[in-house]
């Protein structure tokens, strides 16, 4: 398959990159650093150059998105803005932009997280960005059809921990190979209209 991989920069885009090749895939690298092409996906003129230069794909993959974390008498009308633009208005304009470029069959993944269903002090713009996602993929996925729409939604991933454990003090880590696993299943796979929830 040839394969849209946005947020292919960071620690989750680098593994599923390397996981994807090995499986046989093209990968088409993508992000708001140098990594073949670039986009921001809170910036939509980006995700229309994106789509047009990389032409049809049977399947985008999005490993991107940022939210602000603040507690919550301090978090302003502009961070549940910026949490919104940012992960979920941002992967919803990659499937809206995107329709037309995917083939017959083929299918869009989506990145949420545990907030959106375990929250944490500090995570209230997170966790309604995640729950914006993990909504709009139930409903496309009833209108998009033969194309498939799913999400996964990890909890904290253990190689992640030395900059997050703080934030998740009891949290049953995971590893990162297993939630790469999770986008093969969404993007190999039949189902649609799935939040695959690990953690």
């Amino acid at each position: 398959m040839k394969i849209l991989l946005v947020g292919a920069s960071g620690l989750l885009g680098g593994a599923l990159s390397a996981t994807l090749a090995q499986r046989g895939h093209q990968v088409l690298r993508a992000s708001r650093r140098h990594t073949g092409h670039h986009v921001d996906i809170s910036d939509c003129a980006t995700i229309t150059a994106l789509y047009e230069r990389t032409g049809a794909v049977d399947a985008v993959i999005c490993a991107a998105g940022s939210t602000p974390y603040k507690p919550l008498h301090q978090l302003t009308h502009d961070d549940y803005l910026t949490g919104f633009h940012n992960k979920a208005l941002g992967q919803i304009d990659l499937v809206r932009l995107g329709l037309r470029s995917v083939a017959p069959r083929g299918s869009f993944t989506l990145t949420t997280g545990i907030l959106a269903r375990e929250p944490i002090v500090t995570s209230a713009a997170a966790s309604a960005a995640n729950g914006a996602v993990e909504a709009f993929v139930r409903a496309a996925a009833l209108e998009t059809a033969p194309v498939r729409v799913n999400a996964v939604s990890p909890t904290v991933i253990t190689e992640a921990l030395d900059r997050y454990a703080d934030f998740f003090p009891g949290f049953e880590p995971v590893p990162l190979q297993k939630v790469v696993q999770a986008y093969i299943r969404s993007v190999e796979g039949a189902e649609t209209g799935r939040v695959f929830a690990l953690g």
